[in-house]
């Protein structure tokens, strides 16, 4: 999965824009002039939703995204566009239809429970020279795009006509379209690459009662064949995902908790995406969008997922290797910005990691006890030499970088070639740096950075120097 760093694909969307939009208060009385509460409004919260949340999830793991779609001229229409820019998503291909209501649904929370929802929104078709400037615009754009998705939300914008001249342009092109498909009848999407329905609307769409395995193969090979489709696939919730090309495999969830399943549909197809038009194949693609999605089921409210928080999550259900804990200078600095937004704690320490023993092991354990996330600064080769003399380190940076890496303690590792990780620590900006014992009363390169100086008392008799020096000895039962 680190191969996905850096990675841009172009990701090309078209469908139902729209804003949730969502009031905060406390209740504490009933209203004099109706049996109801009375909330009062203590702040207010607008997100994109429904398309917009597909390119929420889009830009958070990196991708460029152009969109096309129809909002109204109204107020909403300004404060949709003014959002889709907060993103640096162009709003220029949106087309204006007049006497068309912009989709906004606003919520009021109450005490953390929604009380009521109220939408303004238009949901008849939109019309022909709407279409046509949509397919002008799409022939515009498709041969840049890597991958094509359509957000179906029953809004009006997927009209039957259009969705199949788009696919059949799409198609032209060998460009892939994922449809997140609405309604019961899927013919409309024909020709795609593959749909995303969950068990529920699967059900409703092909007619077949899913209750097995059997019964999933078989409204599973339906939706494929009815709707011409490269794979067929089913959201199952916490079962997973089925795919279907010459067999049915069912990749199973891998969300630790789940607090929250809203837009997690958004993110399966989002990350879907991403991953093929990054040259993955669709098993491949399908455990990566499992794992995003598993990310944001543990998010309250409609959320996203970063590669950071992705690749740091499938570390931690140990489906990681270690090579993906090893960051380079430039890695380093945006995640370690990544994680204290995201409001952890991050400790940093350094040193040589020769040959690794348990006093090591038990210092990097401490250091990851004052925080949420231990870096540690490891010296290349060069600079060991300088410090220790021509004949150290004995074990090359890599190897020392990979062995380190695969220790519980250790979350990240990032090597060094100054003498010192002056420089490294003011990129990083811990809160916590970890430095030896024997630096008690010493000035410790860096602590004019991190808001605190640990010092950690090394264990006795425990060194690389003396392990070497029983090498040479020839302590064999020492050593062992």
């Amino acid at each position: 999965m680190i191969e996905l760093k850096n990675k841009h694909p172009k990701v090309l969307v078209v469908g139902d824009l729209m804003i949730d939009h969502y009031l905060w208060g406390k209740c504490e009385r009933i209203s004099p002039e109706a049996p109801v509460q009375v909330v009062a409004i203590e702040k207010e919260t607008a997100v994109l939703g429904g398309a917009g949340n597909v390119i929420n999830n889009l830009y958070t793991l990196g991708a460029k995204i152009s969109v096309l779609s129809v909002i109204g001229d109204d107020i909403n229409a300004k404060e949709l566009k003014e959002m889709l820019a907060k993103i640096d998503v162009n709003s220029k291909n949106l087309i204006v239809e007049e006497g068309r209501n912009t989709s906004k649904k606003s919520r009021i929370i109450a005490s953390q429970q929604q009380v009521v929802r109220y939408d303004k929104e238009s949901t008849d078709d939109i019309s022909k020279a709407s279409q046509l400037k949509i397919i002008k615009n799409f022939k515009e754009h498709i041969k840049s795009s890597d991958i094509v998705i359509f957000s179906d939300y029953g809004k009006g914008v997927l009209t039957t006509e259009l969705t199949q001249n788009l696919i059949e342009i799409a198609n032209a092109n060998n460009k892939k379209v994922l449809v997140d498909p609405k309604g019961k009848d899927y013919t409309k999407y024909s020709g795609a690459y593959l749909l995303t329905p969950n068990k529920k609307e699967a059900i409703e769409a092909s007619k077949v009662n899913i209750k097995d395995e059997a019964t999933l193969l078989e409204a599973i090979t339906k939706l494929k064949n009815d709707c011409s489709l490269d794979i067929g696939l089913i959201t199952l919730s916490e079962d997973g995902i089925a795919i279907y090309d010459n067999e049915l495999r069912v990749h199973p969830t891998v969300a630790r908790e789940v607090y929250d399943v809203t837009g997690a549909g958004d993110t399966v197809i989002a990350s879907l995406a991403f991953a093929l038009s990054c040259g993955y194949e669709i098993d491949k693609a399908v455990k990566f969008s499992n794992l995003s999605a598993g990310v944001v089921v543990g998010k309250i409210g409609s959320a996203t997922a970063t590669l950071n928080e992705i690749i740091e999550y499938e570390s931690s259900l140990n489906k990681s290797t270690s090579d993906s804990h090893i960051k380079s200078f430039e890695e380093i600095t945006l995640l370690s910005q990544e994680l204290k937004k995201r409001g952890k704690r991050v400790v940093f320490t350094n040193g040589c990691f020769d040959i690794l023993h348990v006093g090591h092991v038990k210092y990097l354990e401490e250091a990851k006890s004052y925080g949420d996330v231990l870096i540690l600064g490891l010296n290349s080769d060069e600079s060991v030499s300088r410090l220790k003399g021509p004949t150290r380190p004995v074990n090359t940076e890599d190897d020392r970088a990979y062995i380190l890496a695969s220790l519980e303690a250790v979350d990240y590792v990032v090597k060094f070639y100054d003498d010192t990780p002056y420089e490294l620590i003011k990129a990083i900006k811990p809160h916590i740096l970890v430095k030896g014992g024997d630096y008690e009363g010493k000035e410790v390169v860096g602590q004019d950075i991190v808001d605190e100086l640990r010092l950690v008392n090394f264990v006795e008799g425990k060194s690389t120097t003396k392990t070497i020096e029983r090498i040479k000895d020839g302590d064999k039962n020492n050593y062992c």
